[in-house]
């Protein structure tokens, strides 16, 4: 088929428009900027667009599109006009998906995580809706029909993923919008996402996954998960833990949640895999890019960038960060954050108040409005029990960042731990990249 994909520089949209490429489909895309992704994509090959224009339709069989385009996207009105299938991503899954074994990994936190580590275990293609530093992509692909797919919740696409196993790590509330902020909406998708899988293996200790009735694999992290240490290899992190009476295992990360979420991809691939074959895999996971991606490590410097842009997943984080800042000697710790959403920056205002607790210094940069109307927040008063900074951006010179407030350097900070937050453009500034 030739697939035109809108939005291809998006991580969702960008995995789909890969393995169809490695299908031997005839793809092209089409963005509204250029960015990392888009360049990568185009020394694949594939043909992109920047911005969308209507010329870029014209003989595809179809055009998928990320959830955000709307109907009046001048694309989407020029593939109808033609005849041309269109299909949001969430509709095209149903086509790319229908024919494979899916280990289909779901939940609010640590599903790009956990696809990755079980990527690394497991033979099969994936798409995961990260950078595995193990292959260097989100995509993987391999003959075969299994396929280990990052399945997500936040526009209900996960309900057509086609789960073989269905691995859920979490259910806390994310993403309400989409639900219309109906509760039993939400956990209704989460019952009919898991139903529908041969397979199932869920974190049992979940409030909302304890009481999820039929057959499954239920991992309880308080009992089945012990002896969880920290140690630095070459200075990276890793955490080692006891798996039930499987043994010791350990994993690149730091963290219970990174053992949590280890753990979840054991027991998924232990249904059909052995035990020692299991633990030696493990050990080809690298860490995912923008997952406590450390890009400078010197003797008095580190600095990582995470994606982190809930509470839940910050405050995870920032446990780790400290474990790590304590064992490298590092004096200090820095966190940058930019808030992802006014939606879900208000609806969480509180908890992200309180998950920043214990860093020397907070940095806060311009929400990240991801096409949402601006909504008036008093960062300053709410924040005001930090050593805080509100800042237009932040620019990398080496391991240190400078602060940047009406186009001026306000403070350079080039020691201790440097962590940012977010999952908008706050990664490229960390980088030093456009």
């Amino acid at each position: 088929m030739k697939i035109h994909f809108i939005g291809i520089g998006g991580i969702g949209i960008s995995g789909l428009a890969q393995y169809m490429d490695h299908r031997g489909n005839t793809v092209s895309g089409s963005d509204i900027s250029d960015n990392r992704i888009v360049r990568q994509l185009r020394n694949k090959g594939i043909p992109i667009t920047i911005p969308h224009d209507a010329s870029a339709i014209g003989g595809q069989d179809l055009v998928v599109h990320s959830a955000i385009i709307r109907p009046d996207n001048v694309e989407v009105v020029a593939a109808k006009e033609r005849g041309i299938e269109v299909l949001p991503r969430r509709e095209a899954l149903l086509r790319i998906l229908h024919d494979k074994e899916v280990y289909a990994v779901a939940g609010a936190h640590g599903k790009s995580t956990t696809s990755a580590i079980l990527a690394a275990i497991m033979d099969g293609s994936a798409i995961i809706g990260a950078e595995s530093k193990q292959f260097g992509s989100n995509v993987r692909y391999e003959e075969g029909e299994r396929l280990i797919f990052e399945a997500d919740e936040s526009d209900g696409s996960f309900l057509n993923s086609n789960p073989y196993c269905a691995i859920v790590t979490n259910a806390e509330p994310e993403h309400m919008e989409y639900y219309e902020y109906d509760y039993d909406r939400f956990y209704n998708a989460y019952r009919r996402f898991i139903a529908s899988a041969k397979v199932r293996v869920l974190n049992a200790e979940d409030e909302f996954l304890a009481t999820v009735e039929g057959d499954a694999v239920r991992l309880y992290p308080s009992k089945d998960i012990s002896g969880i240490e920290y140690i630095l290899r070459e200075g990276e992190p890793h955490t080692r833990f006891t798996l039930r009476d499987m043994g010791t295992f350990e994993v690149w990360g730091f963290g219970e949640h990174i053992a949590l979420d280890a753990a979840l991809a054991i027991l998924a691939a232990a249904q059909t895999m052995q035990t020692e074959t299991i633990r030696e895999r493990l050990l080809r996971y690298k860490g995912i890019k923008k997952r406590f991606d450390i890009l400078e490590n010197t003797e008095e410097c580190a600095l990582i960038d995470d994606y982190g842009h809930h509470p839940t997943e910050i405050a995870a984080t920032m446990a780790s960060a400290k474990t790590y800042a304590k064992l490298r000697g590092l004096n200090g710790i820095t966190a940058v954050w930019q808030p992802h959403k006014y939606s879900r920056t208000l609806d969480n205002l509180d908890a992200f108040v309180e998950c920043f607790e214990g860093v020397d210094r907070l940095v806060i940069l311009p929400v990240w409005a991801a096409g949402e109307t601006p909504r008036p927040i008093d960062f300053d008063k709410k924040f005001a029990r930090y050593d805080l900074r509100l800042a237009d951006r932040v620019v990398r010179r080496d391991c240190g960042l400078e602060v940047v407030v009406h186009g001026k350097t306000e403070e350079i900070f080039d020691r201790g731990l440097l962590i940012g937050f977010g999952a908008g453009d706050i990664t490229y500034q960390l980088r030093g990249e456009k």
